[in-house]
C-alpha cells in the first residue's frame, strides 16, 4: 500500500537539487529545501525522542519562520496531528483549545510561556517554546537531536491536523482534516492554477490559518518553487519583490494597500504572472482599480477551513469580479434550500460540497457534525450562493447573516454591493439588528473615502432605485474604519453587538 503521508507526497516533489531555495526571508535568513528536510528530520526526532506518537495532537502557538515550517513538516512526518492557534489569543483562549484536543505538547513564544504555564492545568501537557536557549526550546534541541527516519505509514483518513474555526457564533470548532484532505486539494490547486517551472512565490500570509498554511505552502513545495518568506505584509517590500516573482496569494486587504501605493505600474508587476485573493470577499472596485494599474486580473477563488478550496475562477478564461469561479477538480457543489432541495440555476441558497477535501467532522462533537452534513454526505457551508448555468458560483454571503426583516430574506451583500458603488463611500457591512416591529432592521456600517463627507440621507437618496424598499437600512453608521479578524474578514458579530440596542425601546 502507498504511504499516505502529506509529507511524502511533498518530498517526492522536492527539486533534486536539494540546494535550491526554499524559502527566503527578505534581507535575511535563506533555507534550502535540503536544509528544510534536514531540519524537519531533526525536530521529528526530538518529538519521537520525547515520546510524540502517531495521532497525537502537538499545539502550536508560535510566530512565522522558517522553522515553523520544519515543525510543521515533522509532524507529518511522524503521523502526529498538528493544531496551529491564532498567535493574537490570549492564554486564556488557549486554556480552552489545549483543554479541547488534549495535546501532548504546546509549542509557544518564549515571551508566552510564562502566561501559558499560568492557565494550562494539565500535568501531562509539556510546554517548549521554539526557539530561545536551554532545555526548554524546540529549535535549541533539535540541533543535537538524531533525525527521525523514514516517514511514518498513515491511513488516506488519518488526521494530519486540526484547525478551529473562528468560533464568532459560539464554542469553537476543531475541523478534523485527513492527509488526503489536504493532498488532494493541494494538488488539485497545483494543477488548476498551472505552477510551472520557475514559480516563484510571493508568501506574505500568516500560517496559522488555512490560506497561508496549507494553500500558499503546499502548492510551493509540491512545485519545488521558492518562497519569498515575509514575516507579514509590507507594500514597499511586496513591490521591491515582484520583478524576482511570478505568484502572489493574499487578502483582500493587500491588494487595497497595493491600489493605493503609486509604486503599483504595469512595468513592477511584468514578471508577475497570476495574483491570487481569498480568505475574505475581493471588492469588485479593488478588482478594477488592479487591473486598471497592472494589466493583471486577480483570480479570486473560495474556500473554508473544513474543506480547504472548493472553487476558484479559472487561470485560463473570464476571472469574474464578485465571482469565485467554478468547482475544483474533484470536487462538485450545488445549491439548495434549507431542506436540502436542490435549486435551479439563478435561484439562492445555500452552497454544498462534496469531495475528498471536505474534513471527516467536528473533534468530538458527533452532533455538530452531524448537523452540518446532508443524509447523502454532502456538507453544508452555511454560505450563501447563486450557481448560473454554467456552473460560476457567487457567494451571497453567510446564512447566520441572513436578515429577516418583517417576513423578507434580505442578503446583505446585495445591499453592500449598491452602496459600495455610492460616491464618498470606501466600503460597507450591512447587518441586522433586533427591531420591536420587524423582527429585524437593516443597519449599513460605512467607511468614507479620505475626505469625504456622508451621511443616512445621502445613501438612502443613492440607493432608492436599485433596491426594493424593505431592503434599505434603517439606520446608517459611518465609522473610521470596520473591524476585522487576522485574515481579513469583516466580523459582523462585533458589529452586531456594537449596534443591536439601535432600536430598543
Amino acid at each position: 500500500m502507498t504511504n499516505a503521508n502529506l509529507y511524502a507526497l511533498l518530498h517526492s516533489r522536492f527539486p533534486e537539487d536539494c540546494n535550491a531555495t526554499a524559502l527566503a526571508i527578505p534581507d535575511g535568513e535563506v533555507v534550502s529545501y535540503g536544509d528544510l528536510d534536514a531540519m524537519s528530520a531533526r525536530i521529528a526526532g526530538l518529538l519521537h525522542q520525547r515520546g510524540v506518537d502517531k495521532g497525537d495532537r502537538i499545539a502550536v502557538q508560535i510566530d512565522k519562520s522558517p522553522q515553523a515550517v520544519a515543525l510543521y513538516l515533522a509532524c507529518l512526518r511522524i503521523g502526529a496531528v498538528y493544531l496551529p492557534l491564532n498567535t493574537a489569543y490570549t492564554p486564556a483562549e488557549v486554556k480552552y483549545f489545549v483543554g479541547d484536543a488534549e495535546p501532548v505538547l504546546l509549542v509557544c513564544r518564549p515571551k508566552s510561556e510564562p502566561a501559558l504555564r499560568d492557565v494550562v492545568e494539565n500535568d501531562k501537557l509539556h510546554i517548549m517554546t521554539m526557539d530561545g536557549d536551554g532545555r526548554g526550546s524546540l529549535t535549541a534541541q533539535a540541533e543535537t537531536a538524531d533525525p527521525f527516519e523514514g516517514i511514518t505509514e498513515v491511513a488516506p483518513d488519518d488526521l494530519a491536523a486540526i484547525l478551529y474555526t473562528s468560533g464568532t457564533t459560539g464554542r469553537s470548532k476543531g475541523a478534523m482534516l485527513s492527509h488526503d484532505n489536504l493532498a488532494s486539494n493541494a494538488l488539485a490547486l497545483h494543477q488548476y492554477w498551472g505552477w510551472r517551472d520557475g514559480d516563484v512565490l510571493i508568501h506574505a500570509l500568516p500560517i496559522f490559518h488555512v490560506h497561508g498554511l496549507f494553500v500558499a505552502i503546499h502548492c510551493a513545495l509540491l512545485n519545488g518553487s521558492k518562497m519569498w518568506f515575509m514575516p507579514k505584509f509590507d507594500a514597499d517590500q511586496v513591490l521591491a519583490l515582484m520583478p524576482e516573482s511570478t505568484v502572489m496569494m493574499g487578502v483582500p486587504t493587500f491588494y487595497t494597500r497595493l491600489v493605493d501605493h503609486p509604486g503599483l505600474t504595469r512595468e513592477i508587476s511584468a514578471n508577475m504572472r497570476l495574483f491570487i485573493s481569498g480568505s475574505a470577499p475581493l471588492l469588485a472596485e479593488t478588482f478594477a482599480l488592479f487591473e486598471d494599474k497592472t494589466g493583471h486580473r486577480i483570480l479570486e477563488r473560495y474556500g473554508m477551513t473544513e474543506t480547504g478550496m472548493i472553487t476558484s475562477n479559472p487561470l485560463d478564461g473570464d476571472r469574474l469580479p464578485a465571482t469565485v469561479g467554478y468547482a475544483l477538480p474533484g470536487i462538485q457543489v450545488r445549491v439548495a434550500d434549507e431542506d436540502g432541495k436542490i435549486l435551479a440555476p439563478e435561484e439562492i441558497g445555500v452552497l454544498e460540497v462534496t469531495g475528498p477535501n471536505v474534513f471527516g467532522g467536528y473533534w468530538r462533537m458527533p452532533e455538530k457534525t452531524a448537523a452540518e452534513f446532508r443524509d447523502d454526505g454532502w456538507f453544508i457551508t452555511g454560505d450563501v450562493a447563486q450557481m448560473a448555468e454554467d456552473g460560476r458560483v457567487s457567494i451571497v454571503g453567510r446564512a447566520k447573516d441572513m436578515i429577516i426583516s418583517g417576513g423578507y430574506n434580505v442578503y446583505p451583500k446585495e445591499i453592500e454591493a449598491i452602496i459600495d458603488e455610492l460616491d464618498g463611500v470606501k466600503e460597507s457591512a450591512v447587518i441586522g439588528v433586533p427591531h420591536p416591529d420587524f423582527g429585524e432592521a437593516v443597519v449599513a456600517v460605512i467607511v468614507a473615502e479620505n475626505g469625504a463627507h456622508i451621511d443616512g440621507a445621502q445613501i438612502q437618496v443613492g440607493i432608492a432605485d436599485d433596491l426594493a424598499r424593505f431592503k434599505h437600512p434603517k439606520c446608517v453608521f459611518v465609522v473610521d474604519e470596520l473591524p476585522r479578524n487576522t485574515m481579513g474578514k469583516v466580523q459582523k458579530n462585533i458589529l452586531r453587538d456594537t449596534y443591536g440596542e439601535t432600536f430598543k425601546a
